[in-house]
């Protein structure tokens, strides 16, 4: 008798605890909202009248960690709102929301998607936003039925350095976003663009250089040095920013395996062109010449300087964005594309953590260790690490 008695005071209490731990949890999420000024506390009934109970024809989109809502706010004059839902169970969806309300809630740009509130009910976890009309960019670039114009590719290109801008250079604090690919970038009905989903994005003080030491983001977009250091920083956005760039111009995706080998790779392909001074014929050939020749090359060009394998040599956002407005020349590149090398710890002291297509996690937090770097130097070799791809989640 005294062994299950003890036995079932022991679960009690762990239960006891685990209830006062998500409290206390849940409330410092609450309360993180409560402190910023203009996102909201939405009742979830008010959510669920908003989207007829979570209907299947309101929904967006959905990824691994959630799923996304078209809402809207009859109490408002109809004012149409996008609800990302957070699976049930979820932790990485949990960690998320919680990245987006220490951050989002507090950043102001035209250029990035705004925030109008949250929910935090019956143990759901909800966060409401402004409704983009014109969803993201990936189904414009690869929608057949929907070619973008090349105005529109330059306009998104430059709004989104901007937000890049803002976050890197002109906040308060450095934000490295560490997930900035097309899926990401949303559109308002002018074809404004909006840099969205800062679940993974980690704060930096400005005196500061890399600091987090987790694997995230979506290969492809991810910087070399963040696959073998785990360390994101300006740099690697600046880096994601290039192949960004690259894809809208090209109109392809990073990786493409049924390619011919030359080809497979986006930007090792495009630096071949430009080595050849052929760089033109990389440009998405669904355009049929309708584009502006110097703001392709231009385009182009500043995408191979900000994907450049090794960060030293790529240049800060603000940099581009004089390139962009042709206030600076176009920097002269290798014609051959380097590949710089990253000495990290053995990879049987290093932890990682990525997300496959489905969603899951697959392996652990890199640990510390990995962390401290060895030197870089910069060789022609080439290597060619796994693809992995998040899902997509715009918001």
């Amino acid at each position: 008798m005294g062994l299950v008695w003890f036995l079932s005071f022991r679960k009690t209490r762990r239960s006891r605890k685990e209830e006062v731990e998500k409290l206390e949890y849940d409330e410092s999420i609450d309360g993180q909202f409560e402190k910023e000024r203009g996102p909201r506390r939405f009742r979830y009934s008010e959510l669920v009248a908003a989207t007829k109970n979570f209907a299947l024809d309101r929904k967006l989109g959905e990824g691994g960690f959630g799923a996304v809502y078209q809402g809207v706010l009859k109490d408002q004059a109809n004012l149409k709102i996008a609800i990302k839902r957070v699976a049930k169970g979820s932790t990485q969806g949990r960690k998320e929301y919680v990245s987006e309300v220490k951050i989002i809630s507090r950043l102001r740009h035209r250029n990035l998607v705004q925030l109008v509130g949250w929910c935090h009910e019956h143990g759901e976890f909800l966060l409401v936003y402004e409704f983009m009309p014109n969803r993201s960019l990936d189904t414009h670039l690869y929608d057949s039925s929907n070619l973008l114009a090349w105005t529109l590719r330059f306009k998104i290109t430059t709004g989104i350095a901007s937000a890049l801008l803002y976050l890197h250079e002109e906040w308060e604090q450095c934000v490295v976003h560490r997930d900035i690919k097309p899926s990401n970038v949303m559109l308002d009905s002018a074809f404004n663009a909006k840099l969205g989903d800062f679940g993974l994005a980690r704060l930096v003080d400005h005196d500061r250089g890399s600091q987090t030491t987790v694997l995230a983001g979506t290969m492809g977009y991810l910087a070399p040095e963040c696959v073998t250091t785990g360390k994101a920083s300006k740099e690697s956005d600046v880096y994601s920013f290039g192949i960004l760039a690259l894809e809208i111009a090209c109109g392809r995706r990073p990786v493409v395996l049924k390619e011919d080998e030359d080809k497979i790779k986006l930007v090792q392909w495009v630096w071949d062109l430009y080595g050849r001074n052929e760089i033109l014929n990389a440009i998405d050939g669904r355009l049929d010449g309708a584009f502006d020749e110097r703001e392709a090359v231009c385009l182009m060009v500043v995408g191979l300087w900000c994907a450049h394998p090794d960060n030293n040599f790529r240049p800060s956002i603000r940099q581009v964005i004089s390139v962009l407005k042709f206030e600076m020349p176009l920097p002269s590149l290798p014609p051959k594309m380097p590949v710089a090398m990253y000495y990290a710890p053995p990879l049987d002291l290093c932890k990682f953590s990525y997300t496959s297509s489905d969603g899951t996690l697959n392996g652990l937090e890199r640990s510390n260790i990995c962390g401290k770097t060895g030197s870089t130097s910069t060789t022609n070799s080439s290597s060619s690490p796994p693809t992995i791809h998040l899902p997509k989640m715009g918001y």
